[in-house]
């Protein structure tokens, strides 16, 4: 957090206008553009081949396109309490060989062009007399920079900065030849370390010893991108909790413009919930649950299995629901969480059933099975994985720390074949049709659901049976999931009611 000063508090801190956020407003939707790319929403995206197609001027396309990008960045901003603004990388797209080596065009341009600045700057200053055109250009550019972190309320350090850097003033200076301009670097330093976060006081401290002009101006420089970043950053953990009360109306605000300009904008979102409809009444619901088409309970029933039926489907298809594109990569994130800590639970579930008594209820020996098993299913999800090598790993591995606590604790090791048929059974999990892993699954399907569910009545779900070794993170998995669906639910609330209506009426008129 940037330091306080001229006697502001942290309240007025809070109170940091949007300078910060404008100063890097293209780093920061370049960074939400490089995270969502695949899962903004897109005429052509939201659009399927079947519905008759919407011709639509350009401008009306831009001006879209730009309420989407502010929507997914004010999304991004609520959703995820990591969220920071990052400096500008340029992408390594236009790369030529050169010499052996690969150049990005882009990035290549603009140190030449910097190098160049700065060449000038040195030969204008070693001129006798020396020349200040290009020094007045920076001071004025860093003059601005500065009054851009002041608050509203700090009139002193305004007119401190005003008379220290007066242009004109400098300039008359300069034709005088009485023009200190080490002073003036000196005075801006100062200024740099009243405003900057703790985290840049290193920064400051090795402006202040460098004396060539040119070095210290380009590093002046560099320090106030850093700082603009931060600013930048502060300013987003200040609004987030006002932008969290705001989100909710501005995101269906957002969505129901988008919509008027894209008529077929939740075609793969209505298709959604009917599966989900058609599913659920066809008693098809995960934990065993049937429900009846009269049920009162039914347009949320519904709705709650269609968000688990995301958890289990392919979260990378181009049928993602549009409501819920700007989480689909949490979605994603969730699904590979769950599917490894299903495997960690049924592999532990048949080392315990194996091994019975013998190591039941030993210290510490859950854990440490936990964290072997973890460890070597790190890379599941990469295309590098080989699942049969891997498992084979997994059953070797825990077979030998088994044998070590066994014979630790006074217990006659397993016979060669007891073991080679744990190893087994501990290869077999690798299958999804696998019965036990298809036990735990369902279990964690019907410990998830009832977690959506008590988020209506107050009241946390039991634990089904074989998940304890994988409570904690089941809970962080199942907490992370209820905000995402109470957040989805609150914001599009009003077209998922509608669309379940219509889904519920169709199914009435069909049992008639």
């Amino acid at each position: 957090m940037p330091k306080e000063s001229d006697g502001s508090s942290k309240e007025e801190q809070s109170k940091t206008d949007k300078d910060g956020i404008e100063n890097t407003a293209e780093t920061s939707e370049e960074m939400i553009r490089k995270r969502i790319r695949r899962n903004t929403p897109s005429p052509h995206r939201l659009t399927p081949q079947s519905s008759p197609p919407r011709f639509v001027s350009v401008e009306e396309l831009m001006e879209t396109a730009k309420g989407v990008t502010n929507m997914a960045l004010a999304h991004e901003i609520v959703m995820n309490s990591a969220f920071q603004v990052k400096p500008y990388e340029p992408e390594e797209k236009s790369a030529v060989i050169l010499k052996g080596y690969i150049l990005c065009l882009e990035k290549r341009v603009k140190e030449i062009m910097h190098k160049a600045f700065w060449d000038c700057l040195g030969s204008q200053l070693n001129e006798d007399p020396p020349s200040y055109s290009h020094a007045f250009t920076l001071v004025g550019e860093i003059k601005e920079t500065l009054l851009s972190f002041l608050l509203p309320g700090q009139s002193r350090l305004r007119g401190q900065i005003e008379e220290a850097l007066d242009l004109s003033l400098i300039q008359q200076q300069a034709e005088n030849g009485a023009l200190d301009i080490s002073k003036v670097a000196q005075f801006i330093i100062d200024m740099m370390g009243t405003f900057c976060a703790p985290c840049r006081d290193e920064d400051i401290k090795q402006l202040r010893e460098i004396t060539d002009i040119v070095p210290l101006f380009k590093s002046i420089f560099a320090v106030l991108d850093k700082m603009k970043i931060d600013m930048a950053n502060f300013a987003v953990s200040s609004l987030r909790p006002h932008l969290l009360q705001q989100s909710v109306e501005y995101e269906q605000k957002k969505f129901q413009e988008f919509q008027e300009k894209q008529p077929n904008a939740l075609d793969f979102t209505k298709k959604w919930l009917q599966d989900t409809a058609d599913y659920v009444t066809g008693g098809g619901t995960e934990g065993g649950a049937t429900c009846t088409p009269n049920s009162a309970q039914l347009p949320l029933t519904i709705h709650n299995h269609a968000y688990l039926r995301l958890l289990k489907s392919d979260c990378d298809t181009e049928s993602f629901p549009e409501s819920l594109l700007m989480d689909q990569g949490r979605f994603l994130e969730m699904q590979q969480e769950l599917e490894q800590l299903a495997l960690v639970a049924s592999v532990l579930l048949i080392v315990y059933n194996s091994a019975g008594e013998a190591i039941s209820g030993l210290p510490g020996l859950m854990e440490s099975l936990k964290k072997t098993i973890k460890i070597l299913l790190a890379e599941m999800h990469t295309s590098s994985f080989k699942a049969d090598e891997t498992f084979a790993a997994v059953a070797e591995k825990l077979c030998v720390e088994l044998r070590g606590c066994l014979s630790q604790h006074g217990f006659s090791p397993f016979s060669s074949d007891r073991e080679n048929m744990l190893k087994g059974q501990i290869v077999a999990v690798k299958s999804a049709d696998n019965p036990i892993r298809k036990v735990i699954d369902s279990r964690i399907q019907m410990y998830l659901l009832g977690f959506l569910e008590s988020s209506t009545h107050r009241c946390a779900p039991a634990l089904p049976a074989g998940l304890t070794p994988i409570s904690k993170e089941l809970e962080e998995t199942a907490v992370k999931l209820g905000c995402l669906v109470t957040y989805n639910k609150l914001v599009y609330a009003p077209f998922y009611h509608e669309i379940l209506q219509d889904i519920l009426k169709q199914g009435e008129s069909l049992d008639v």
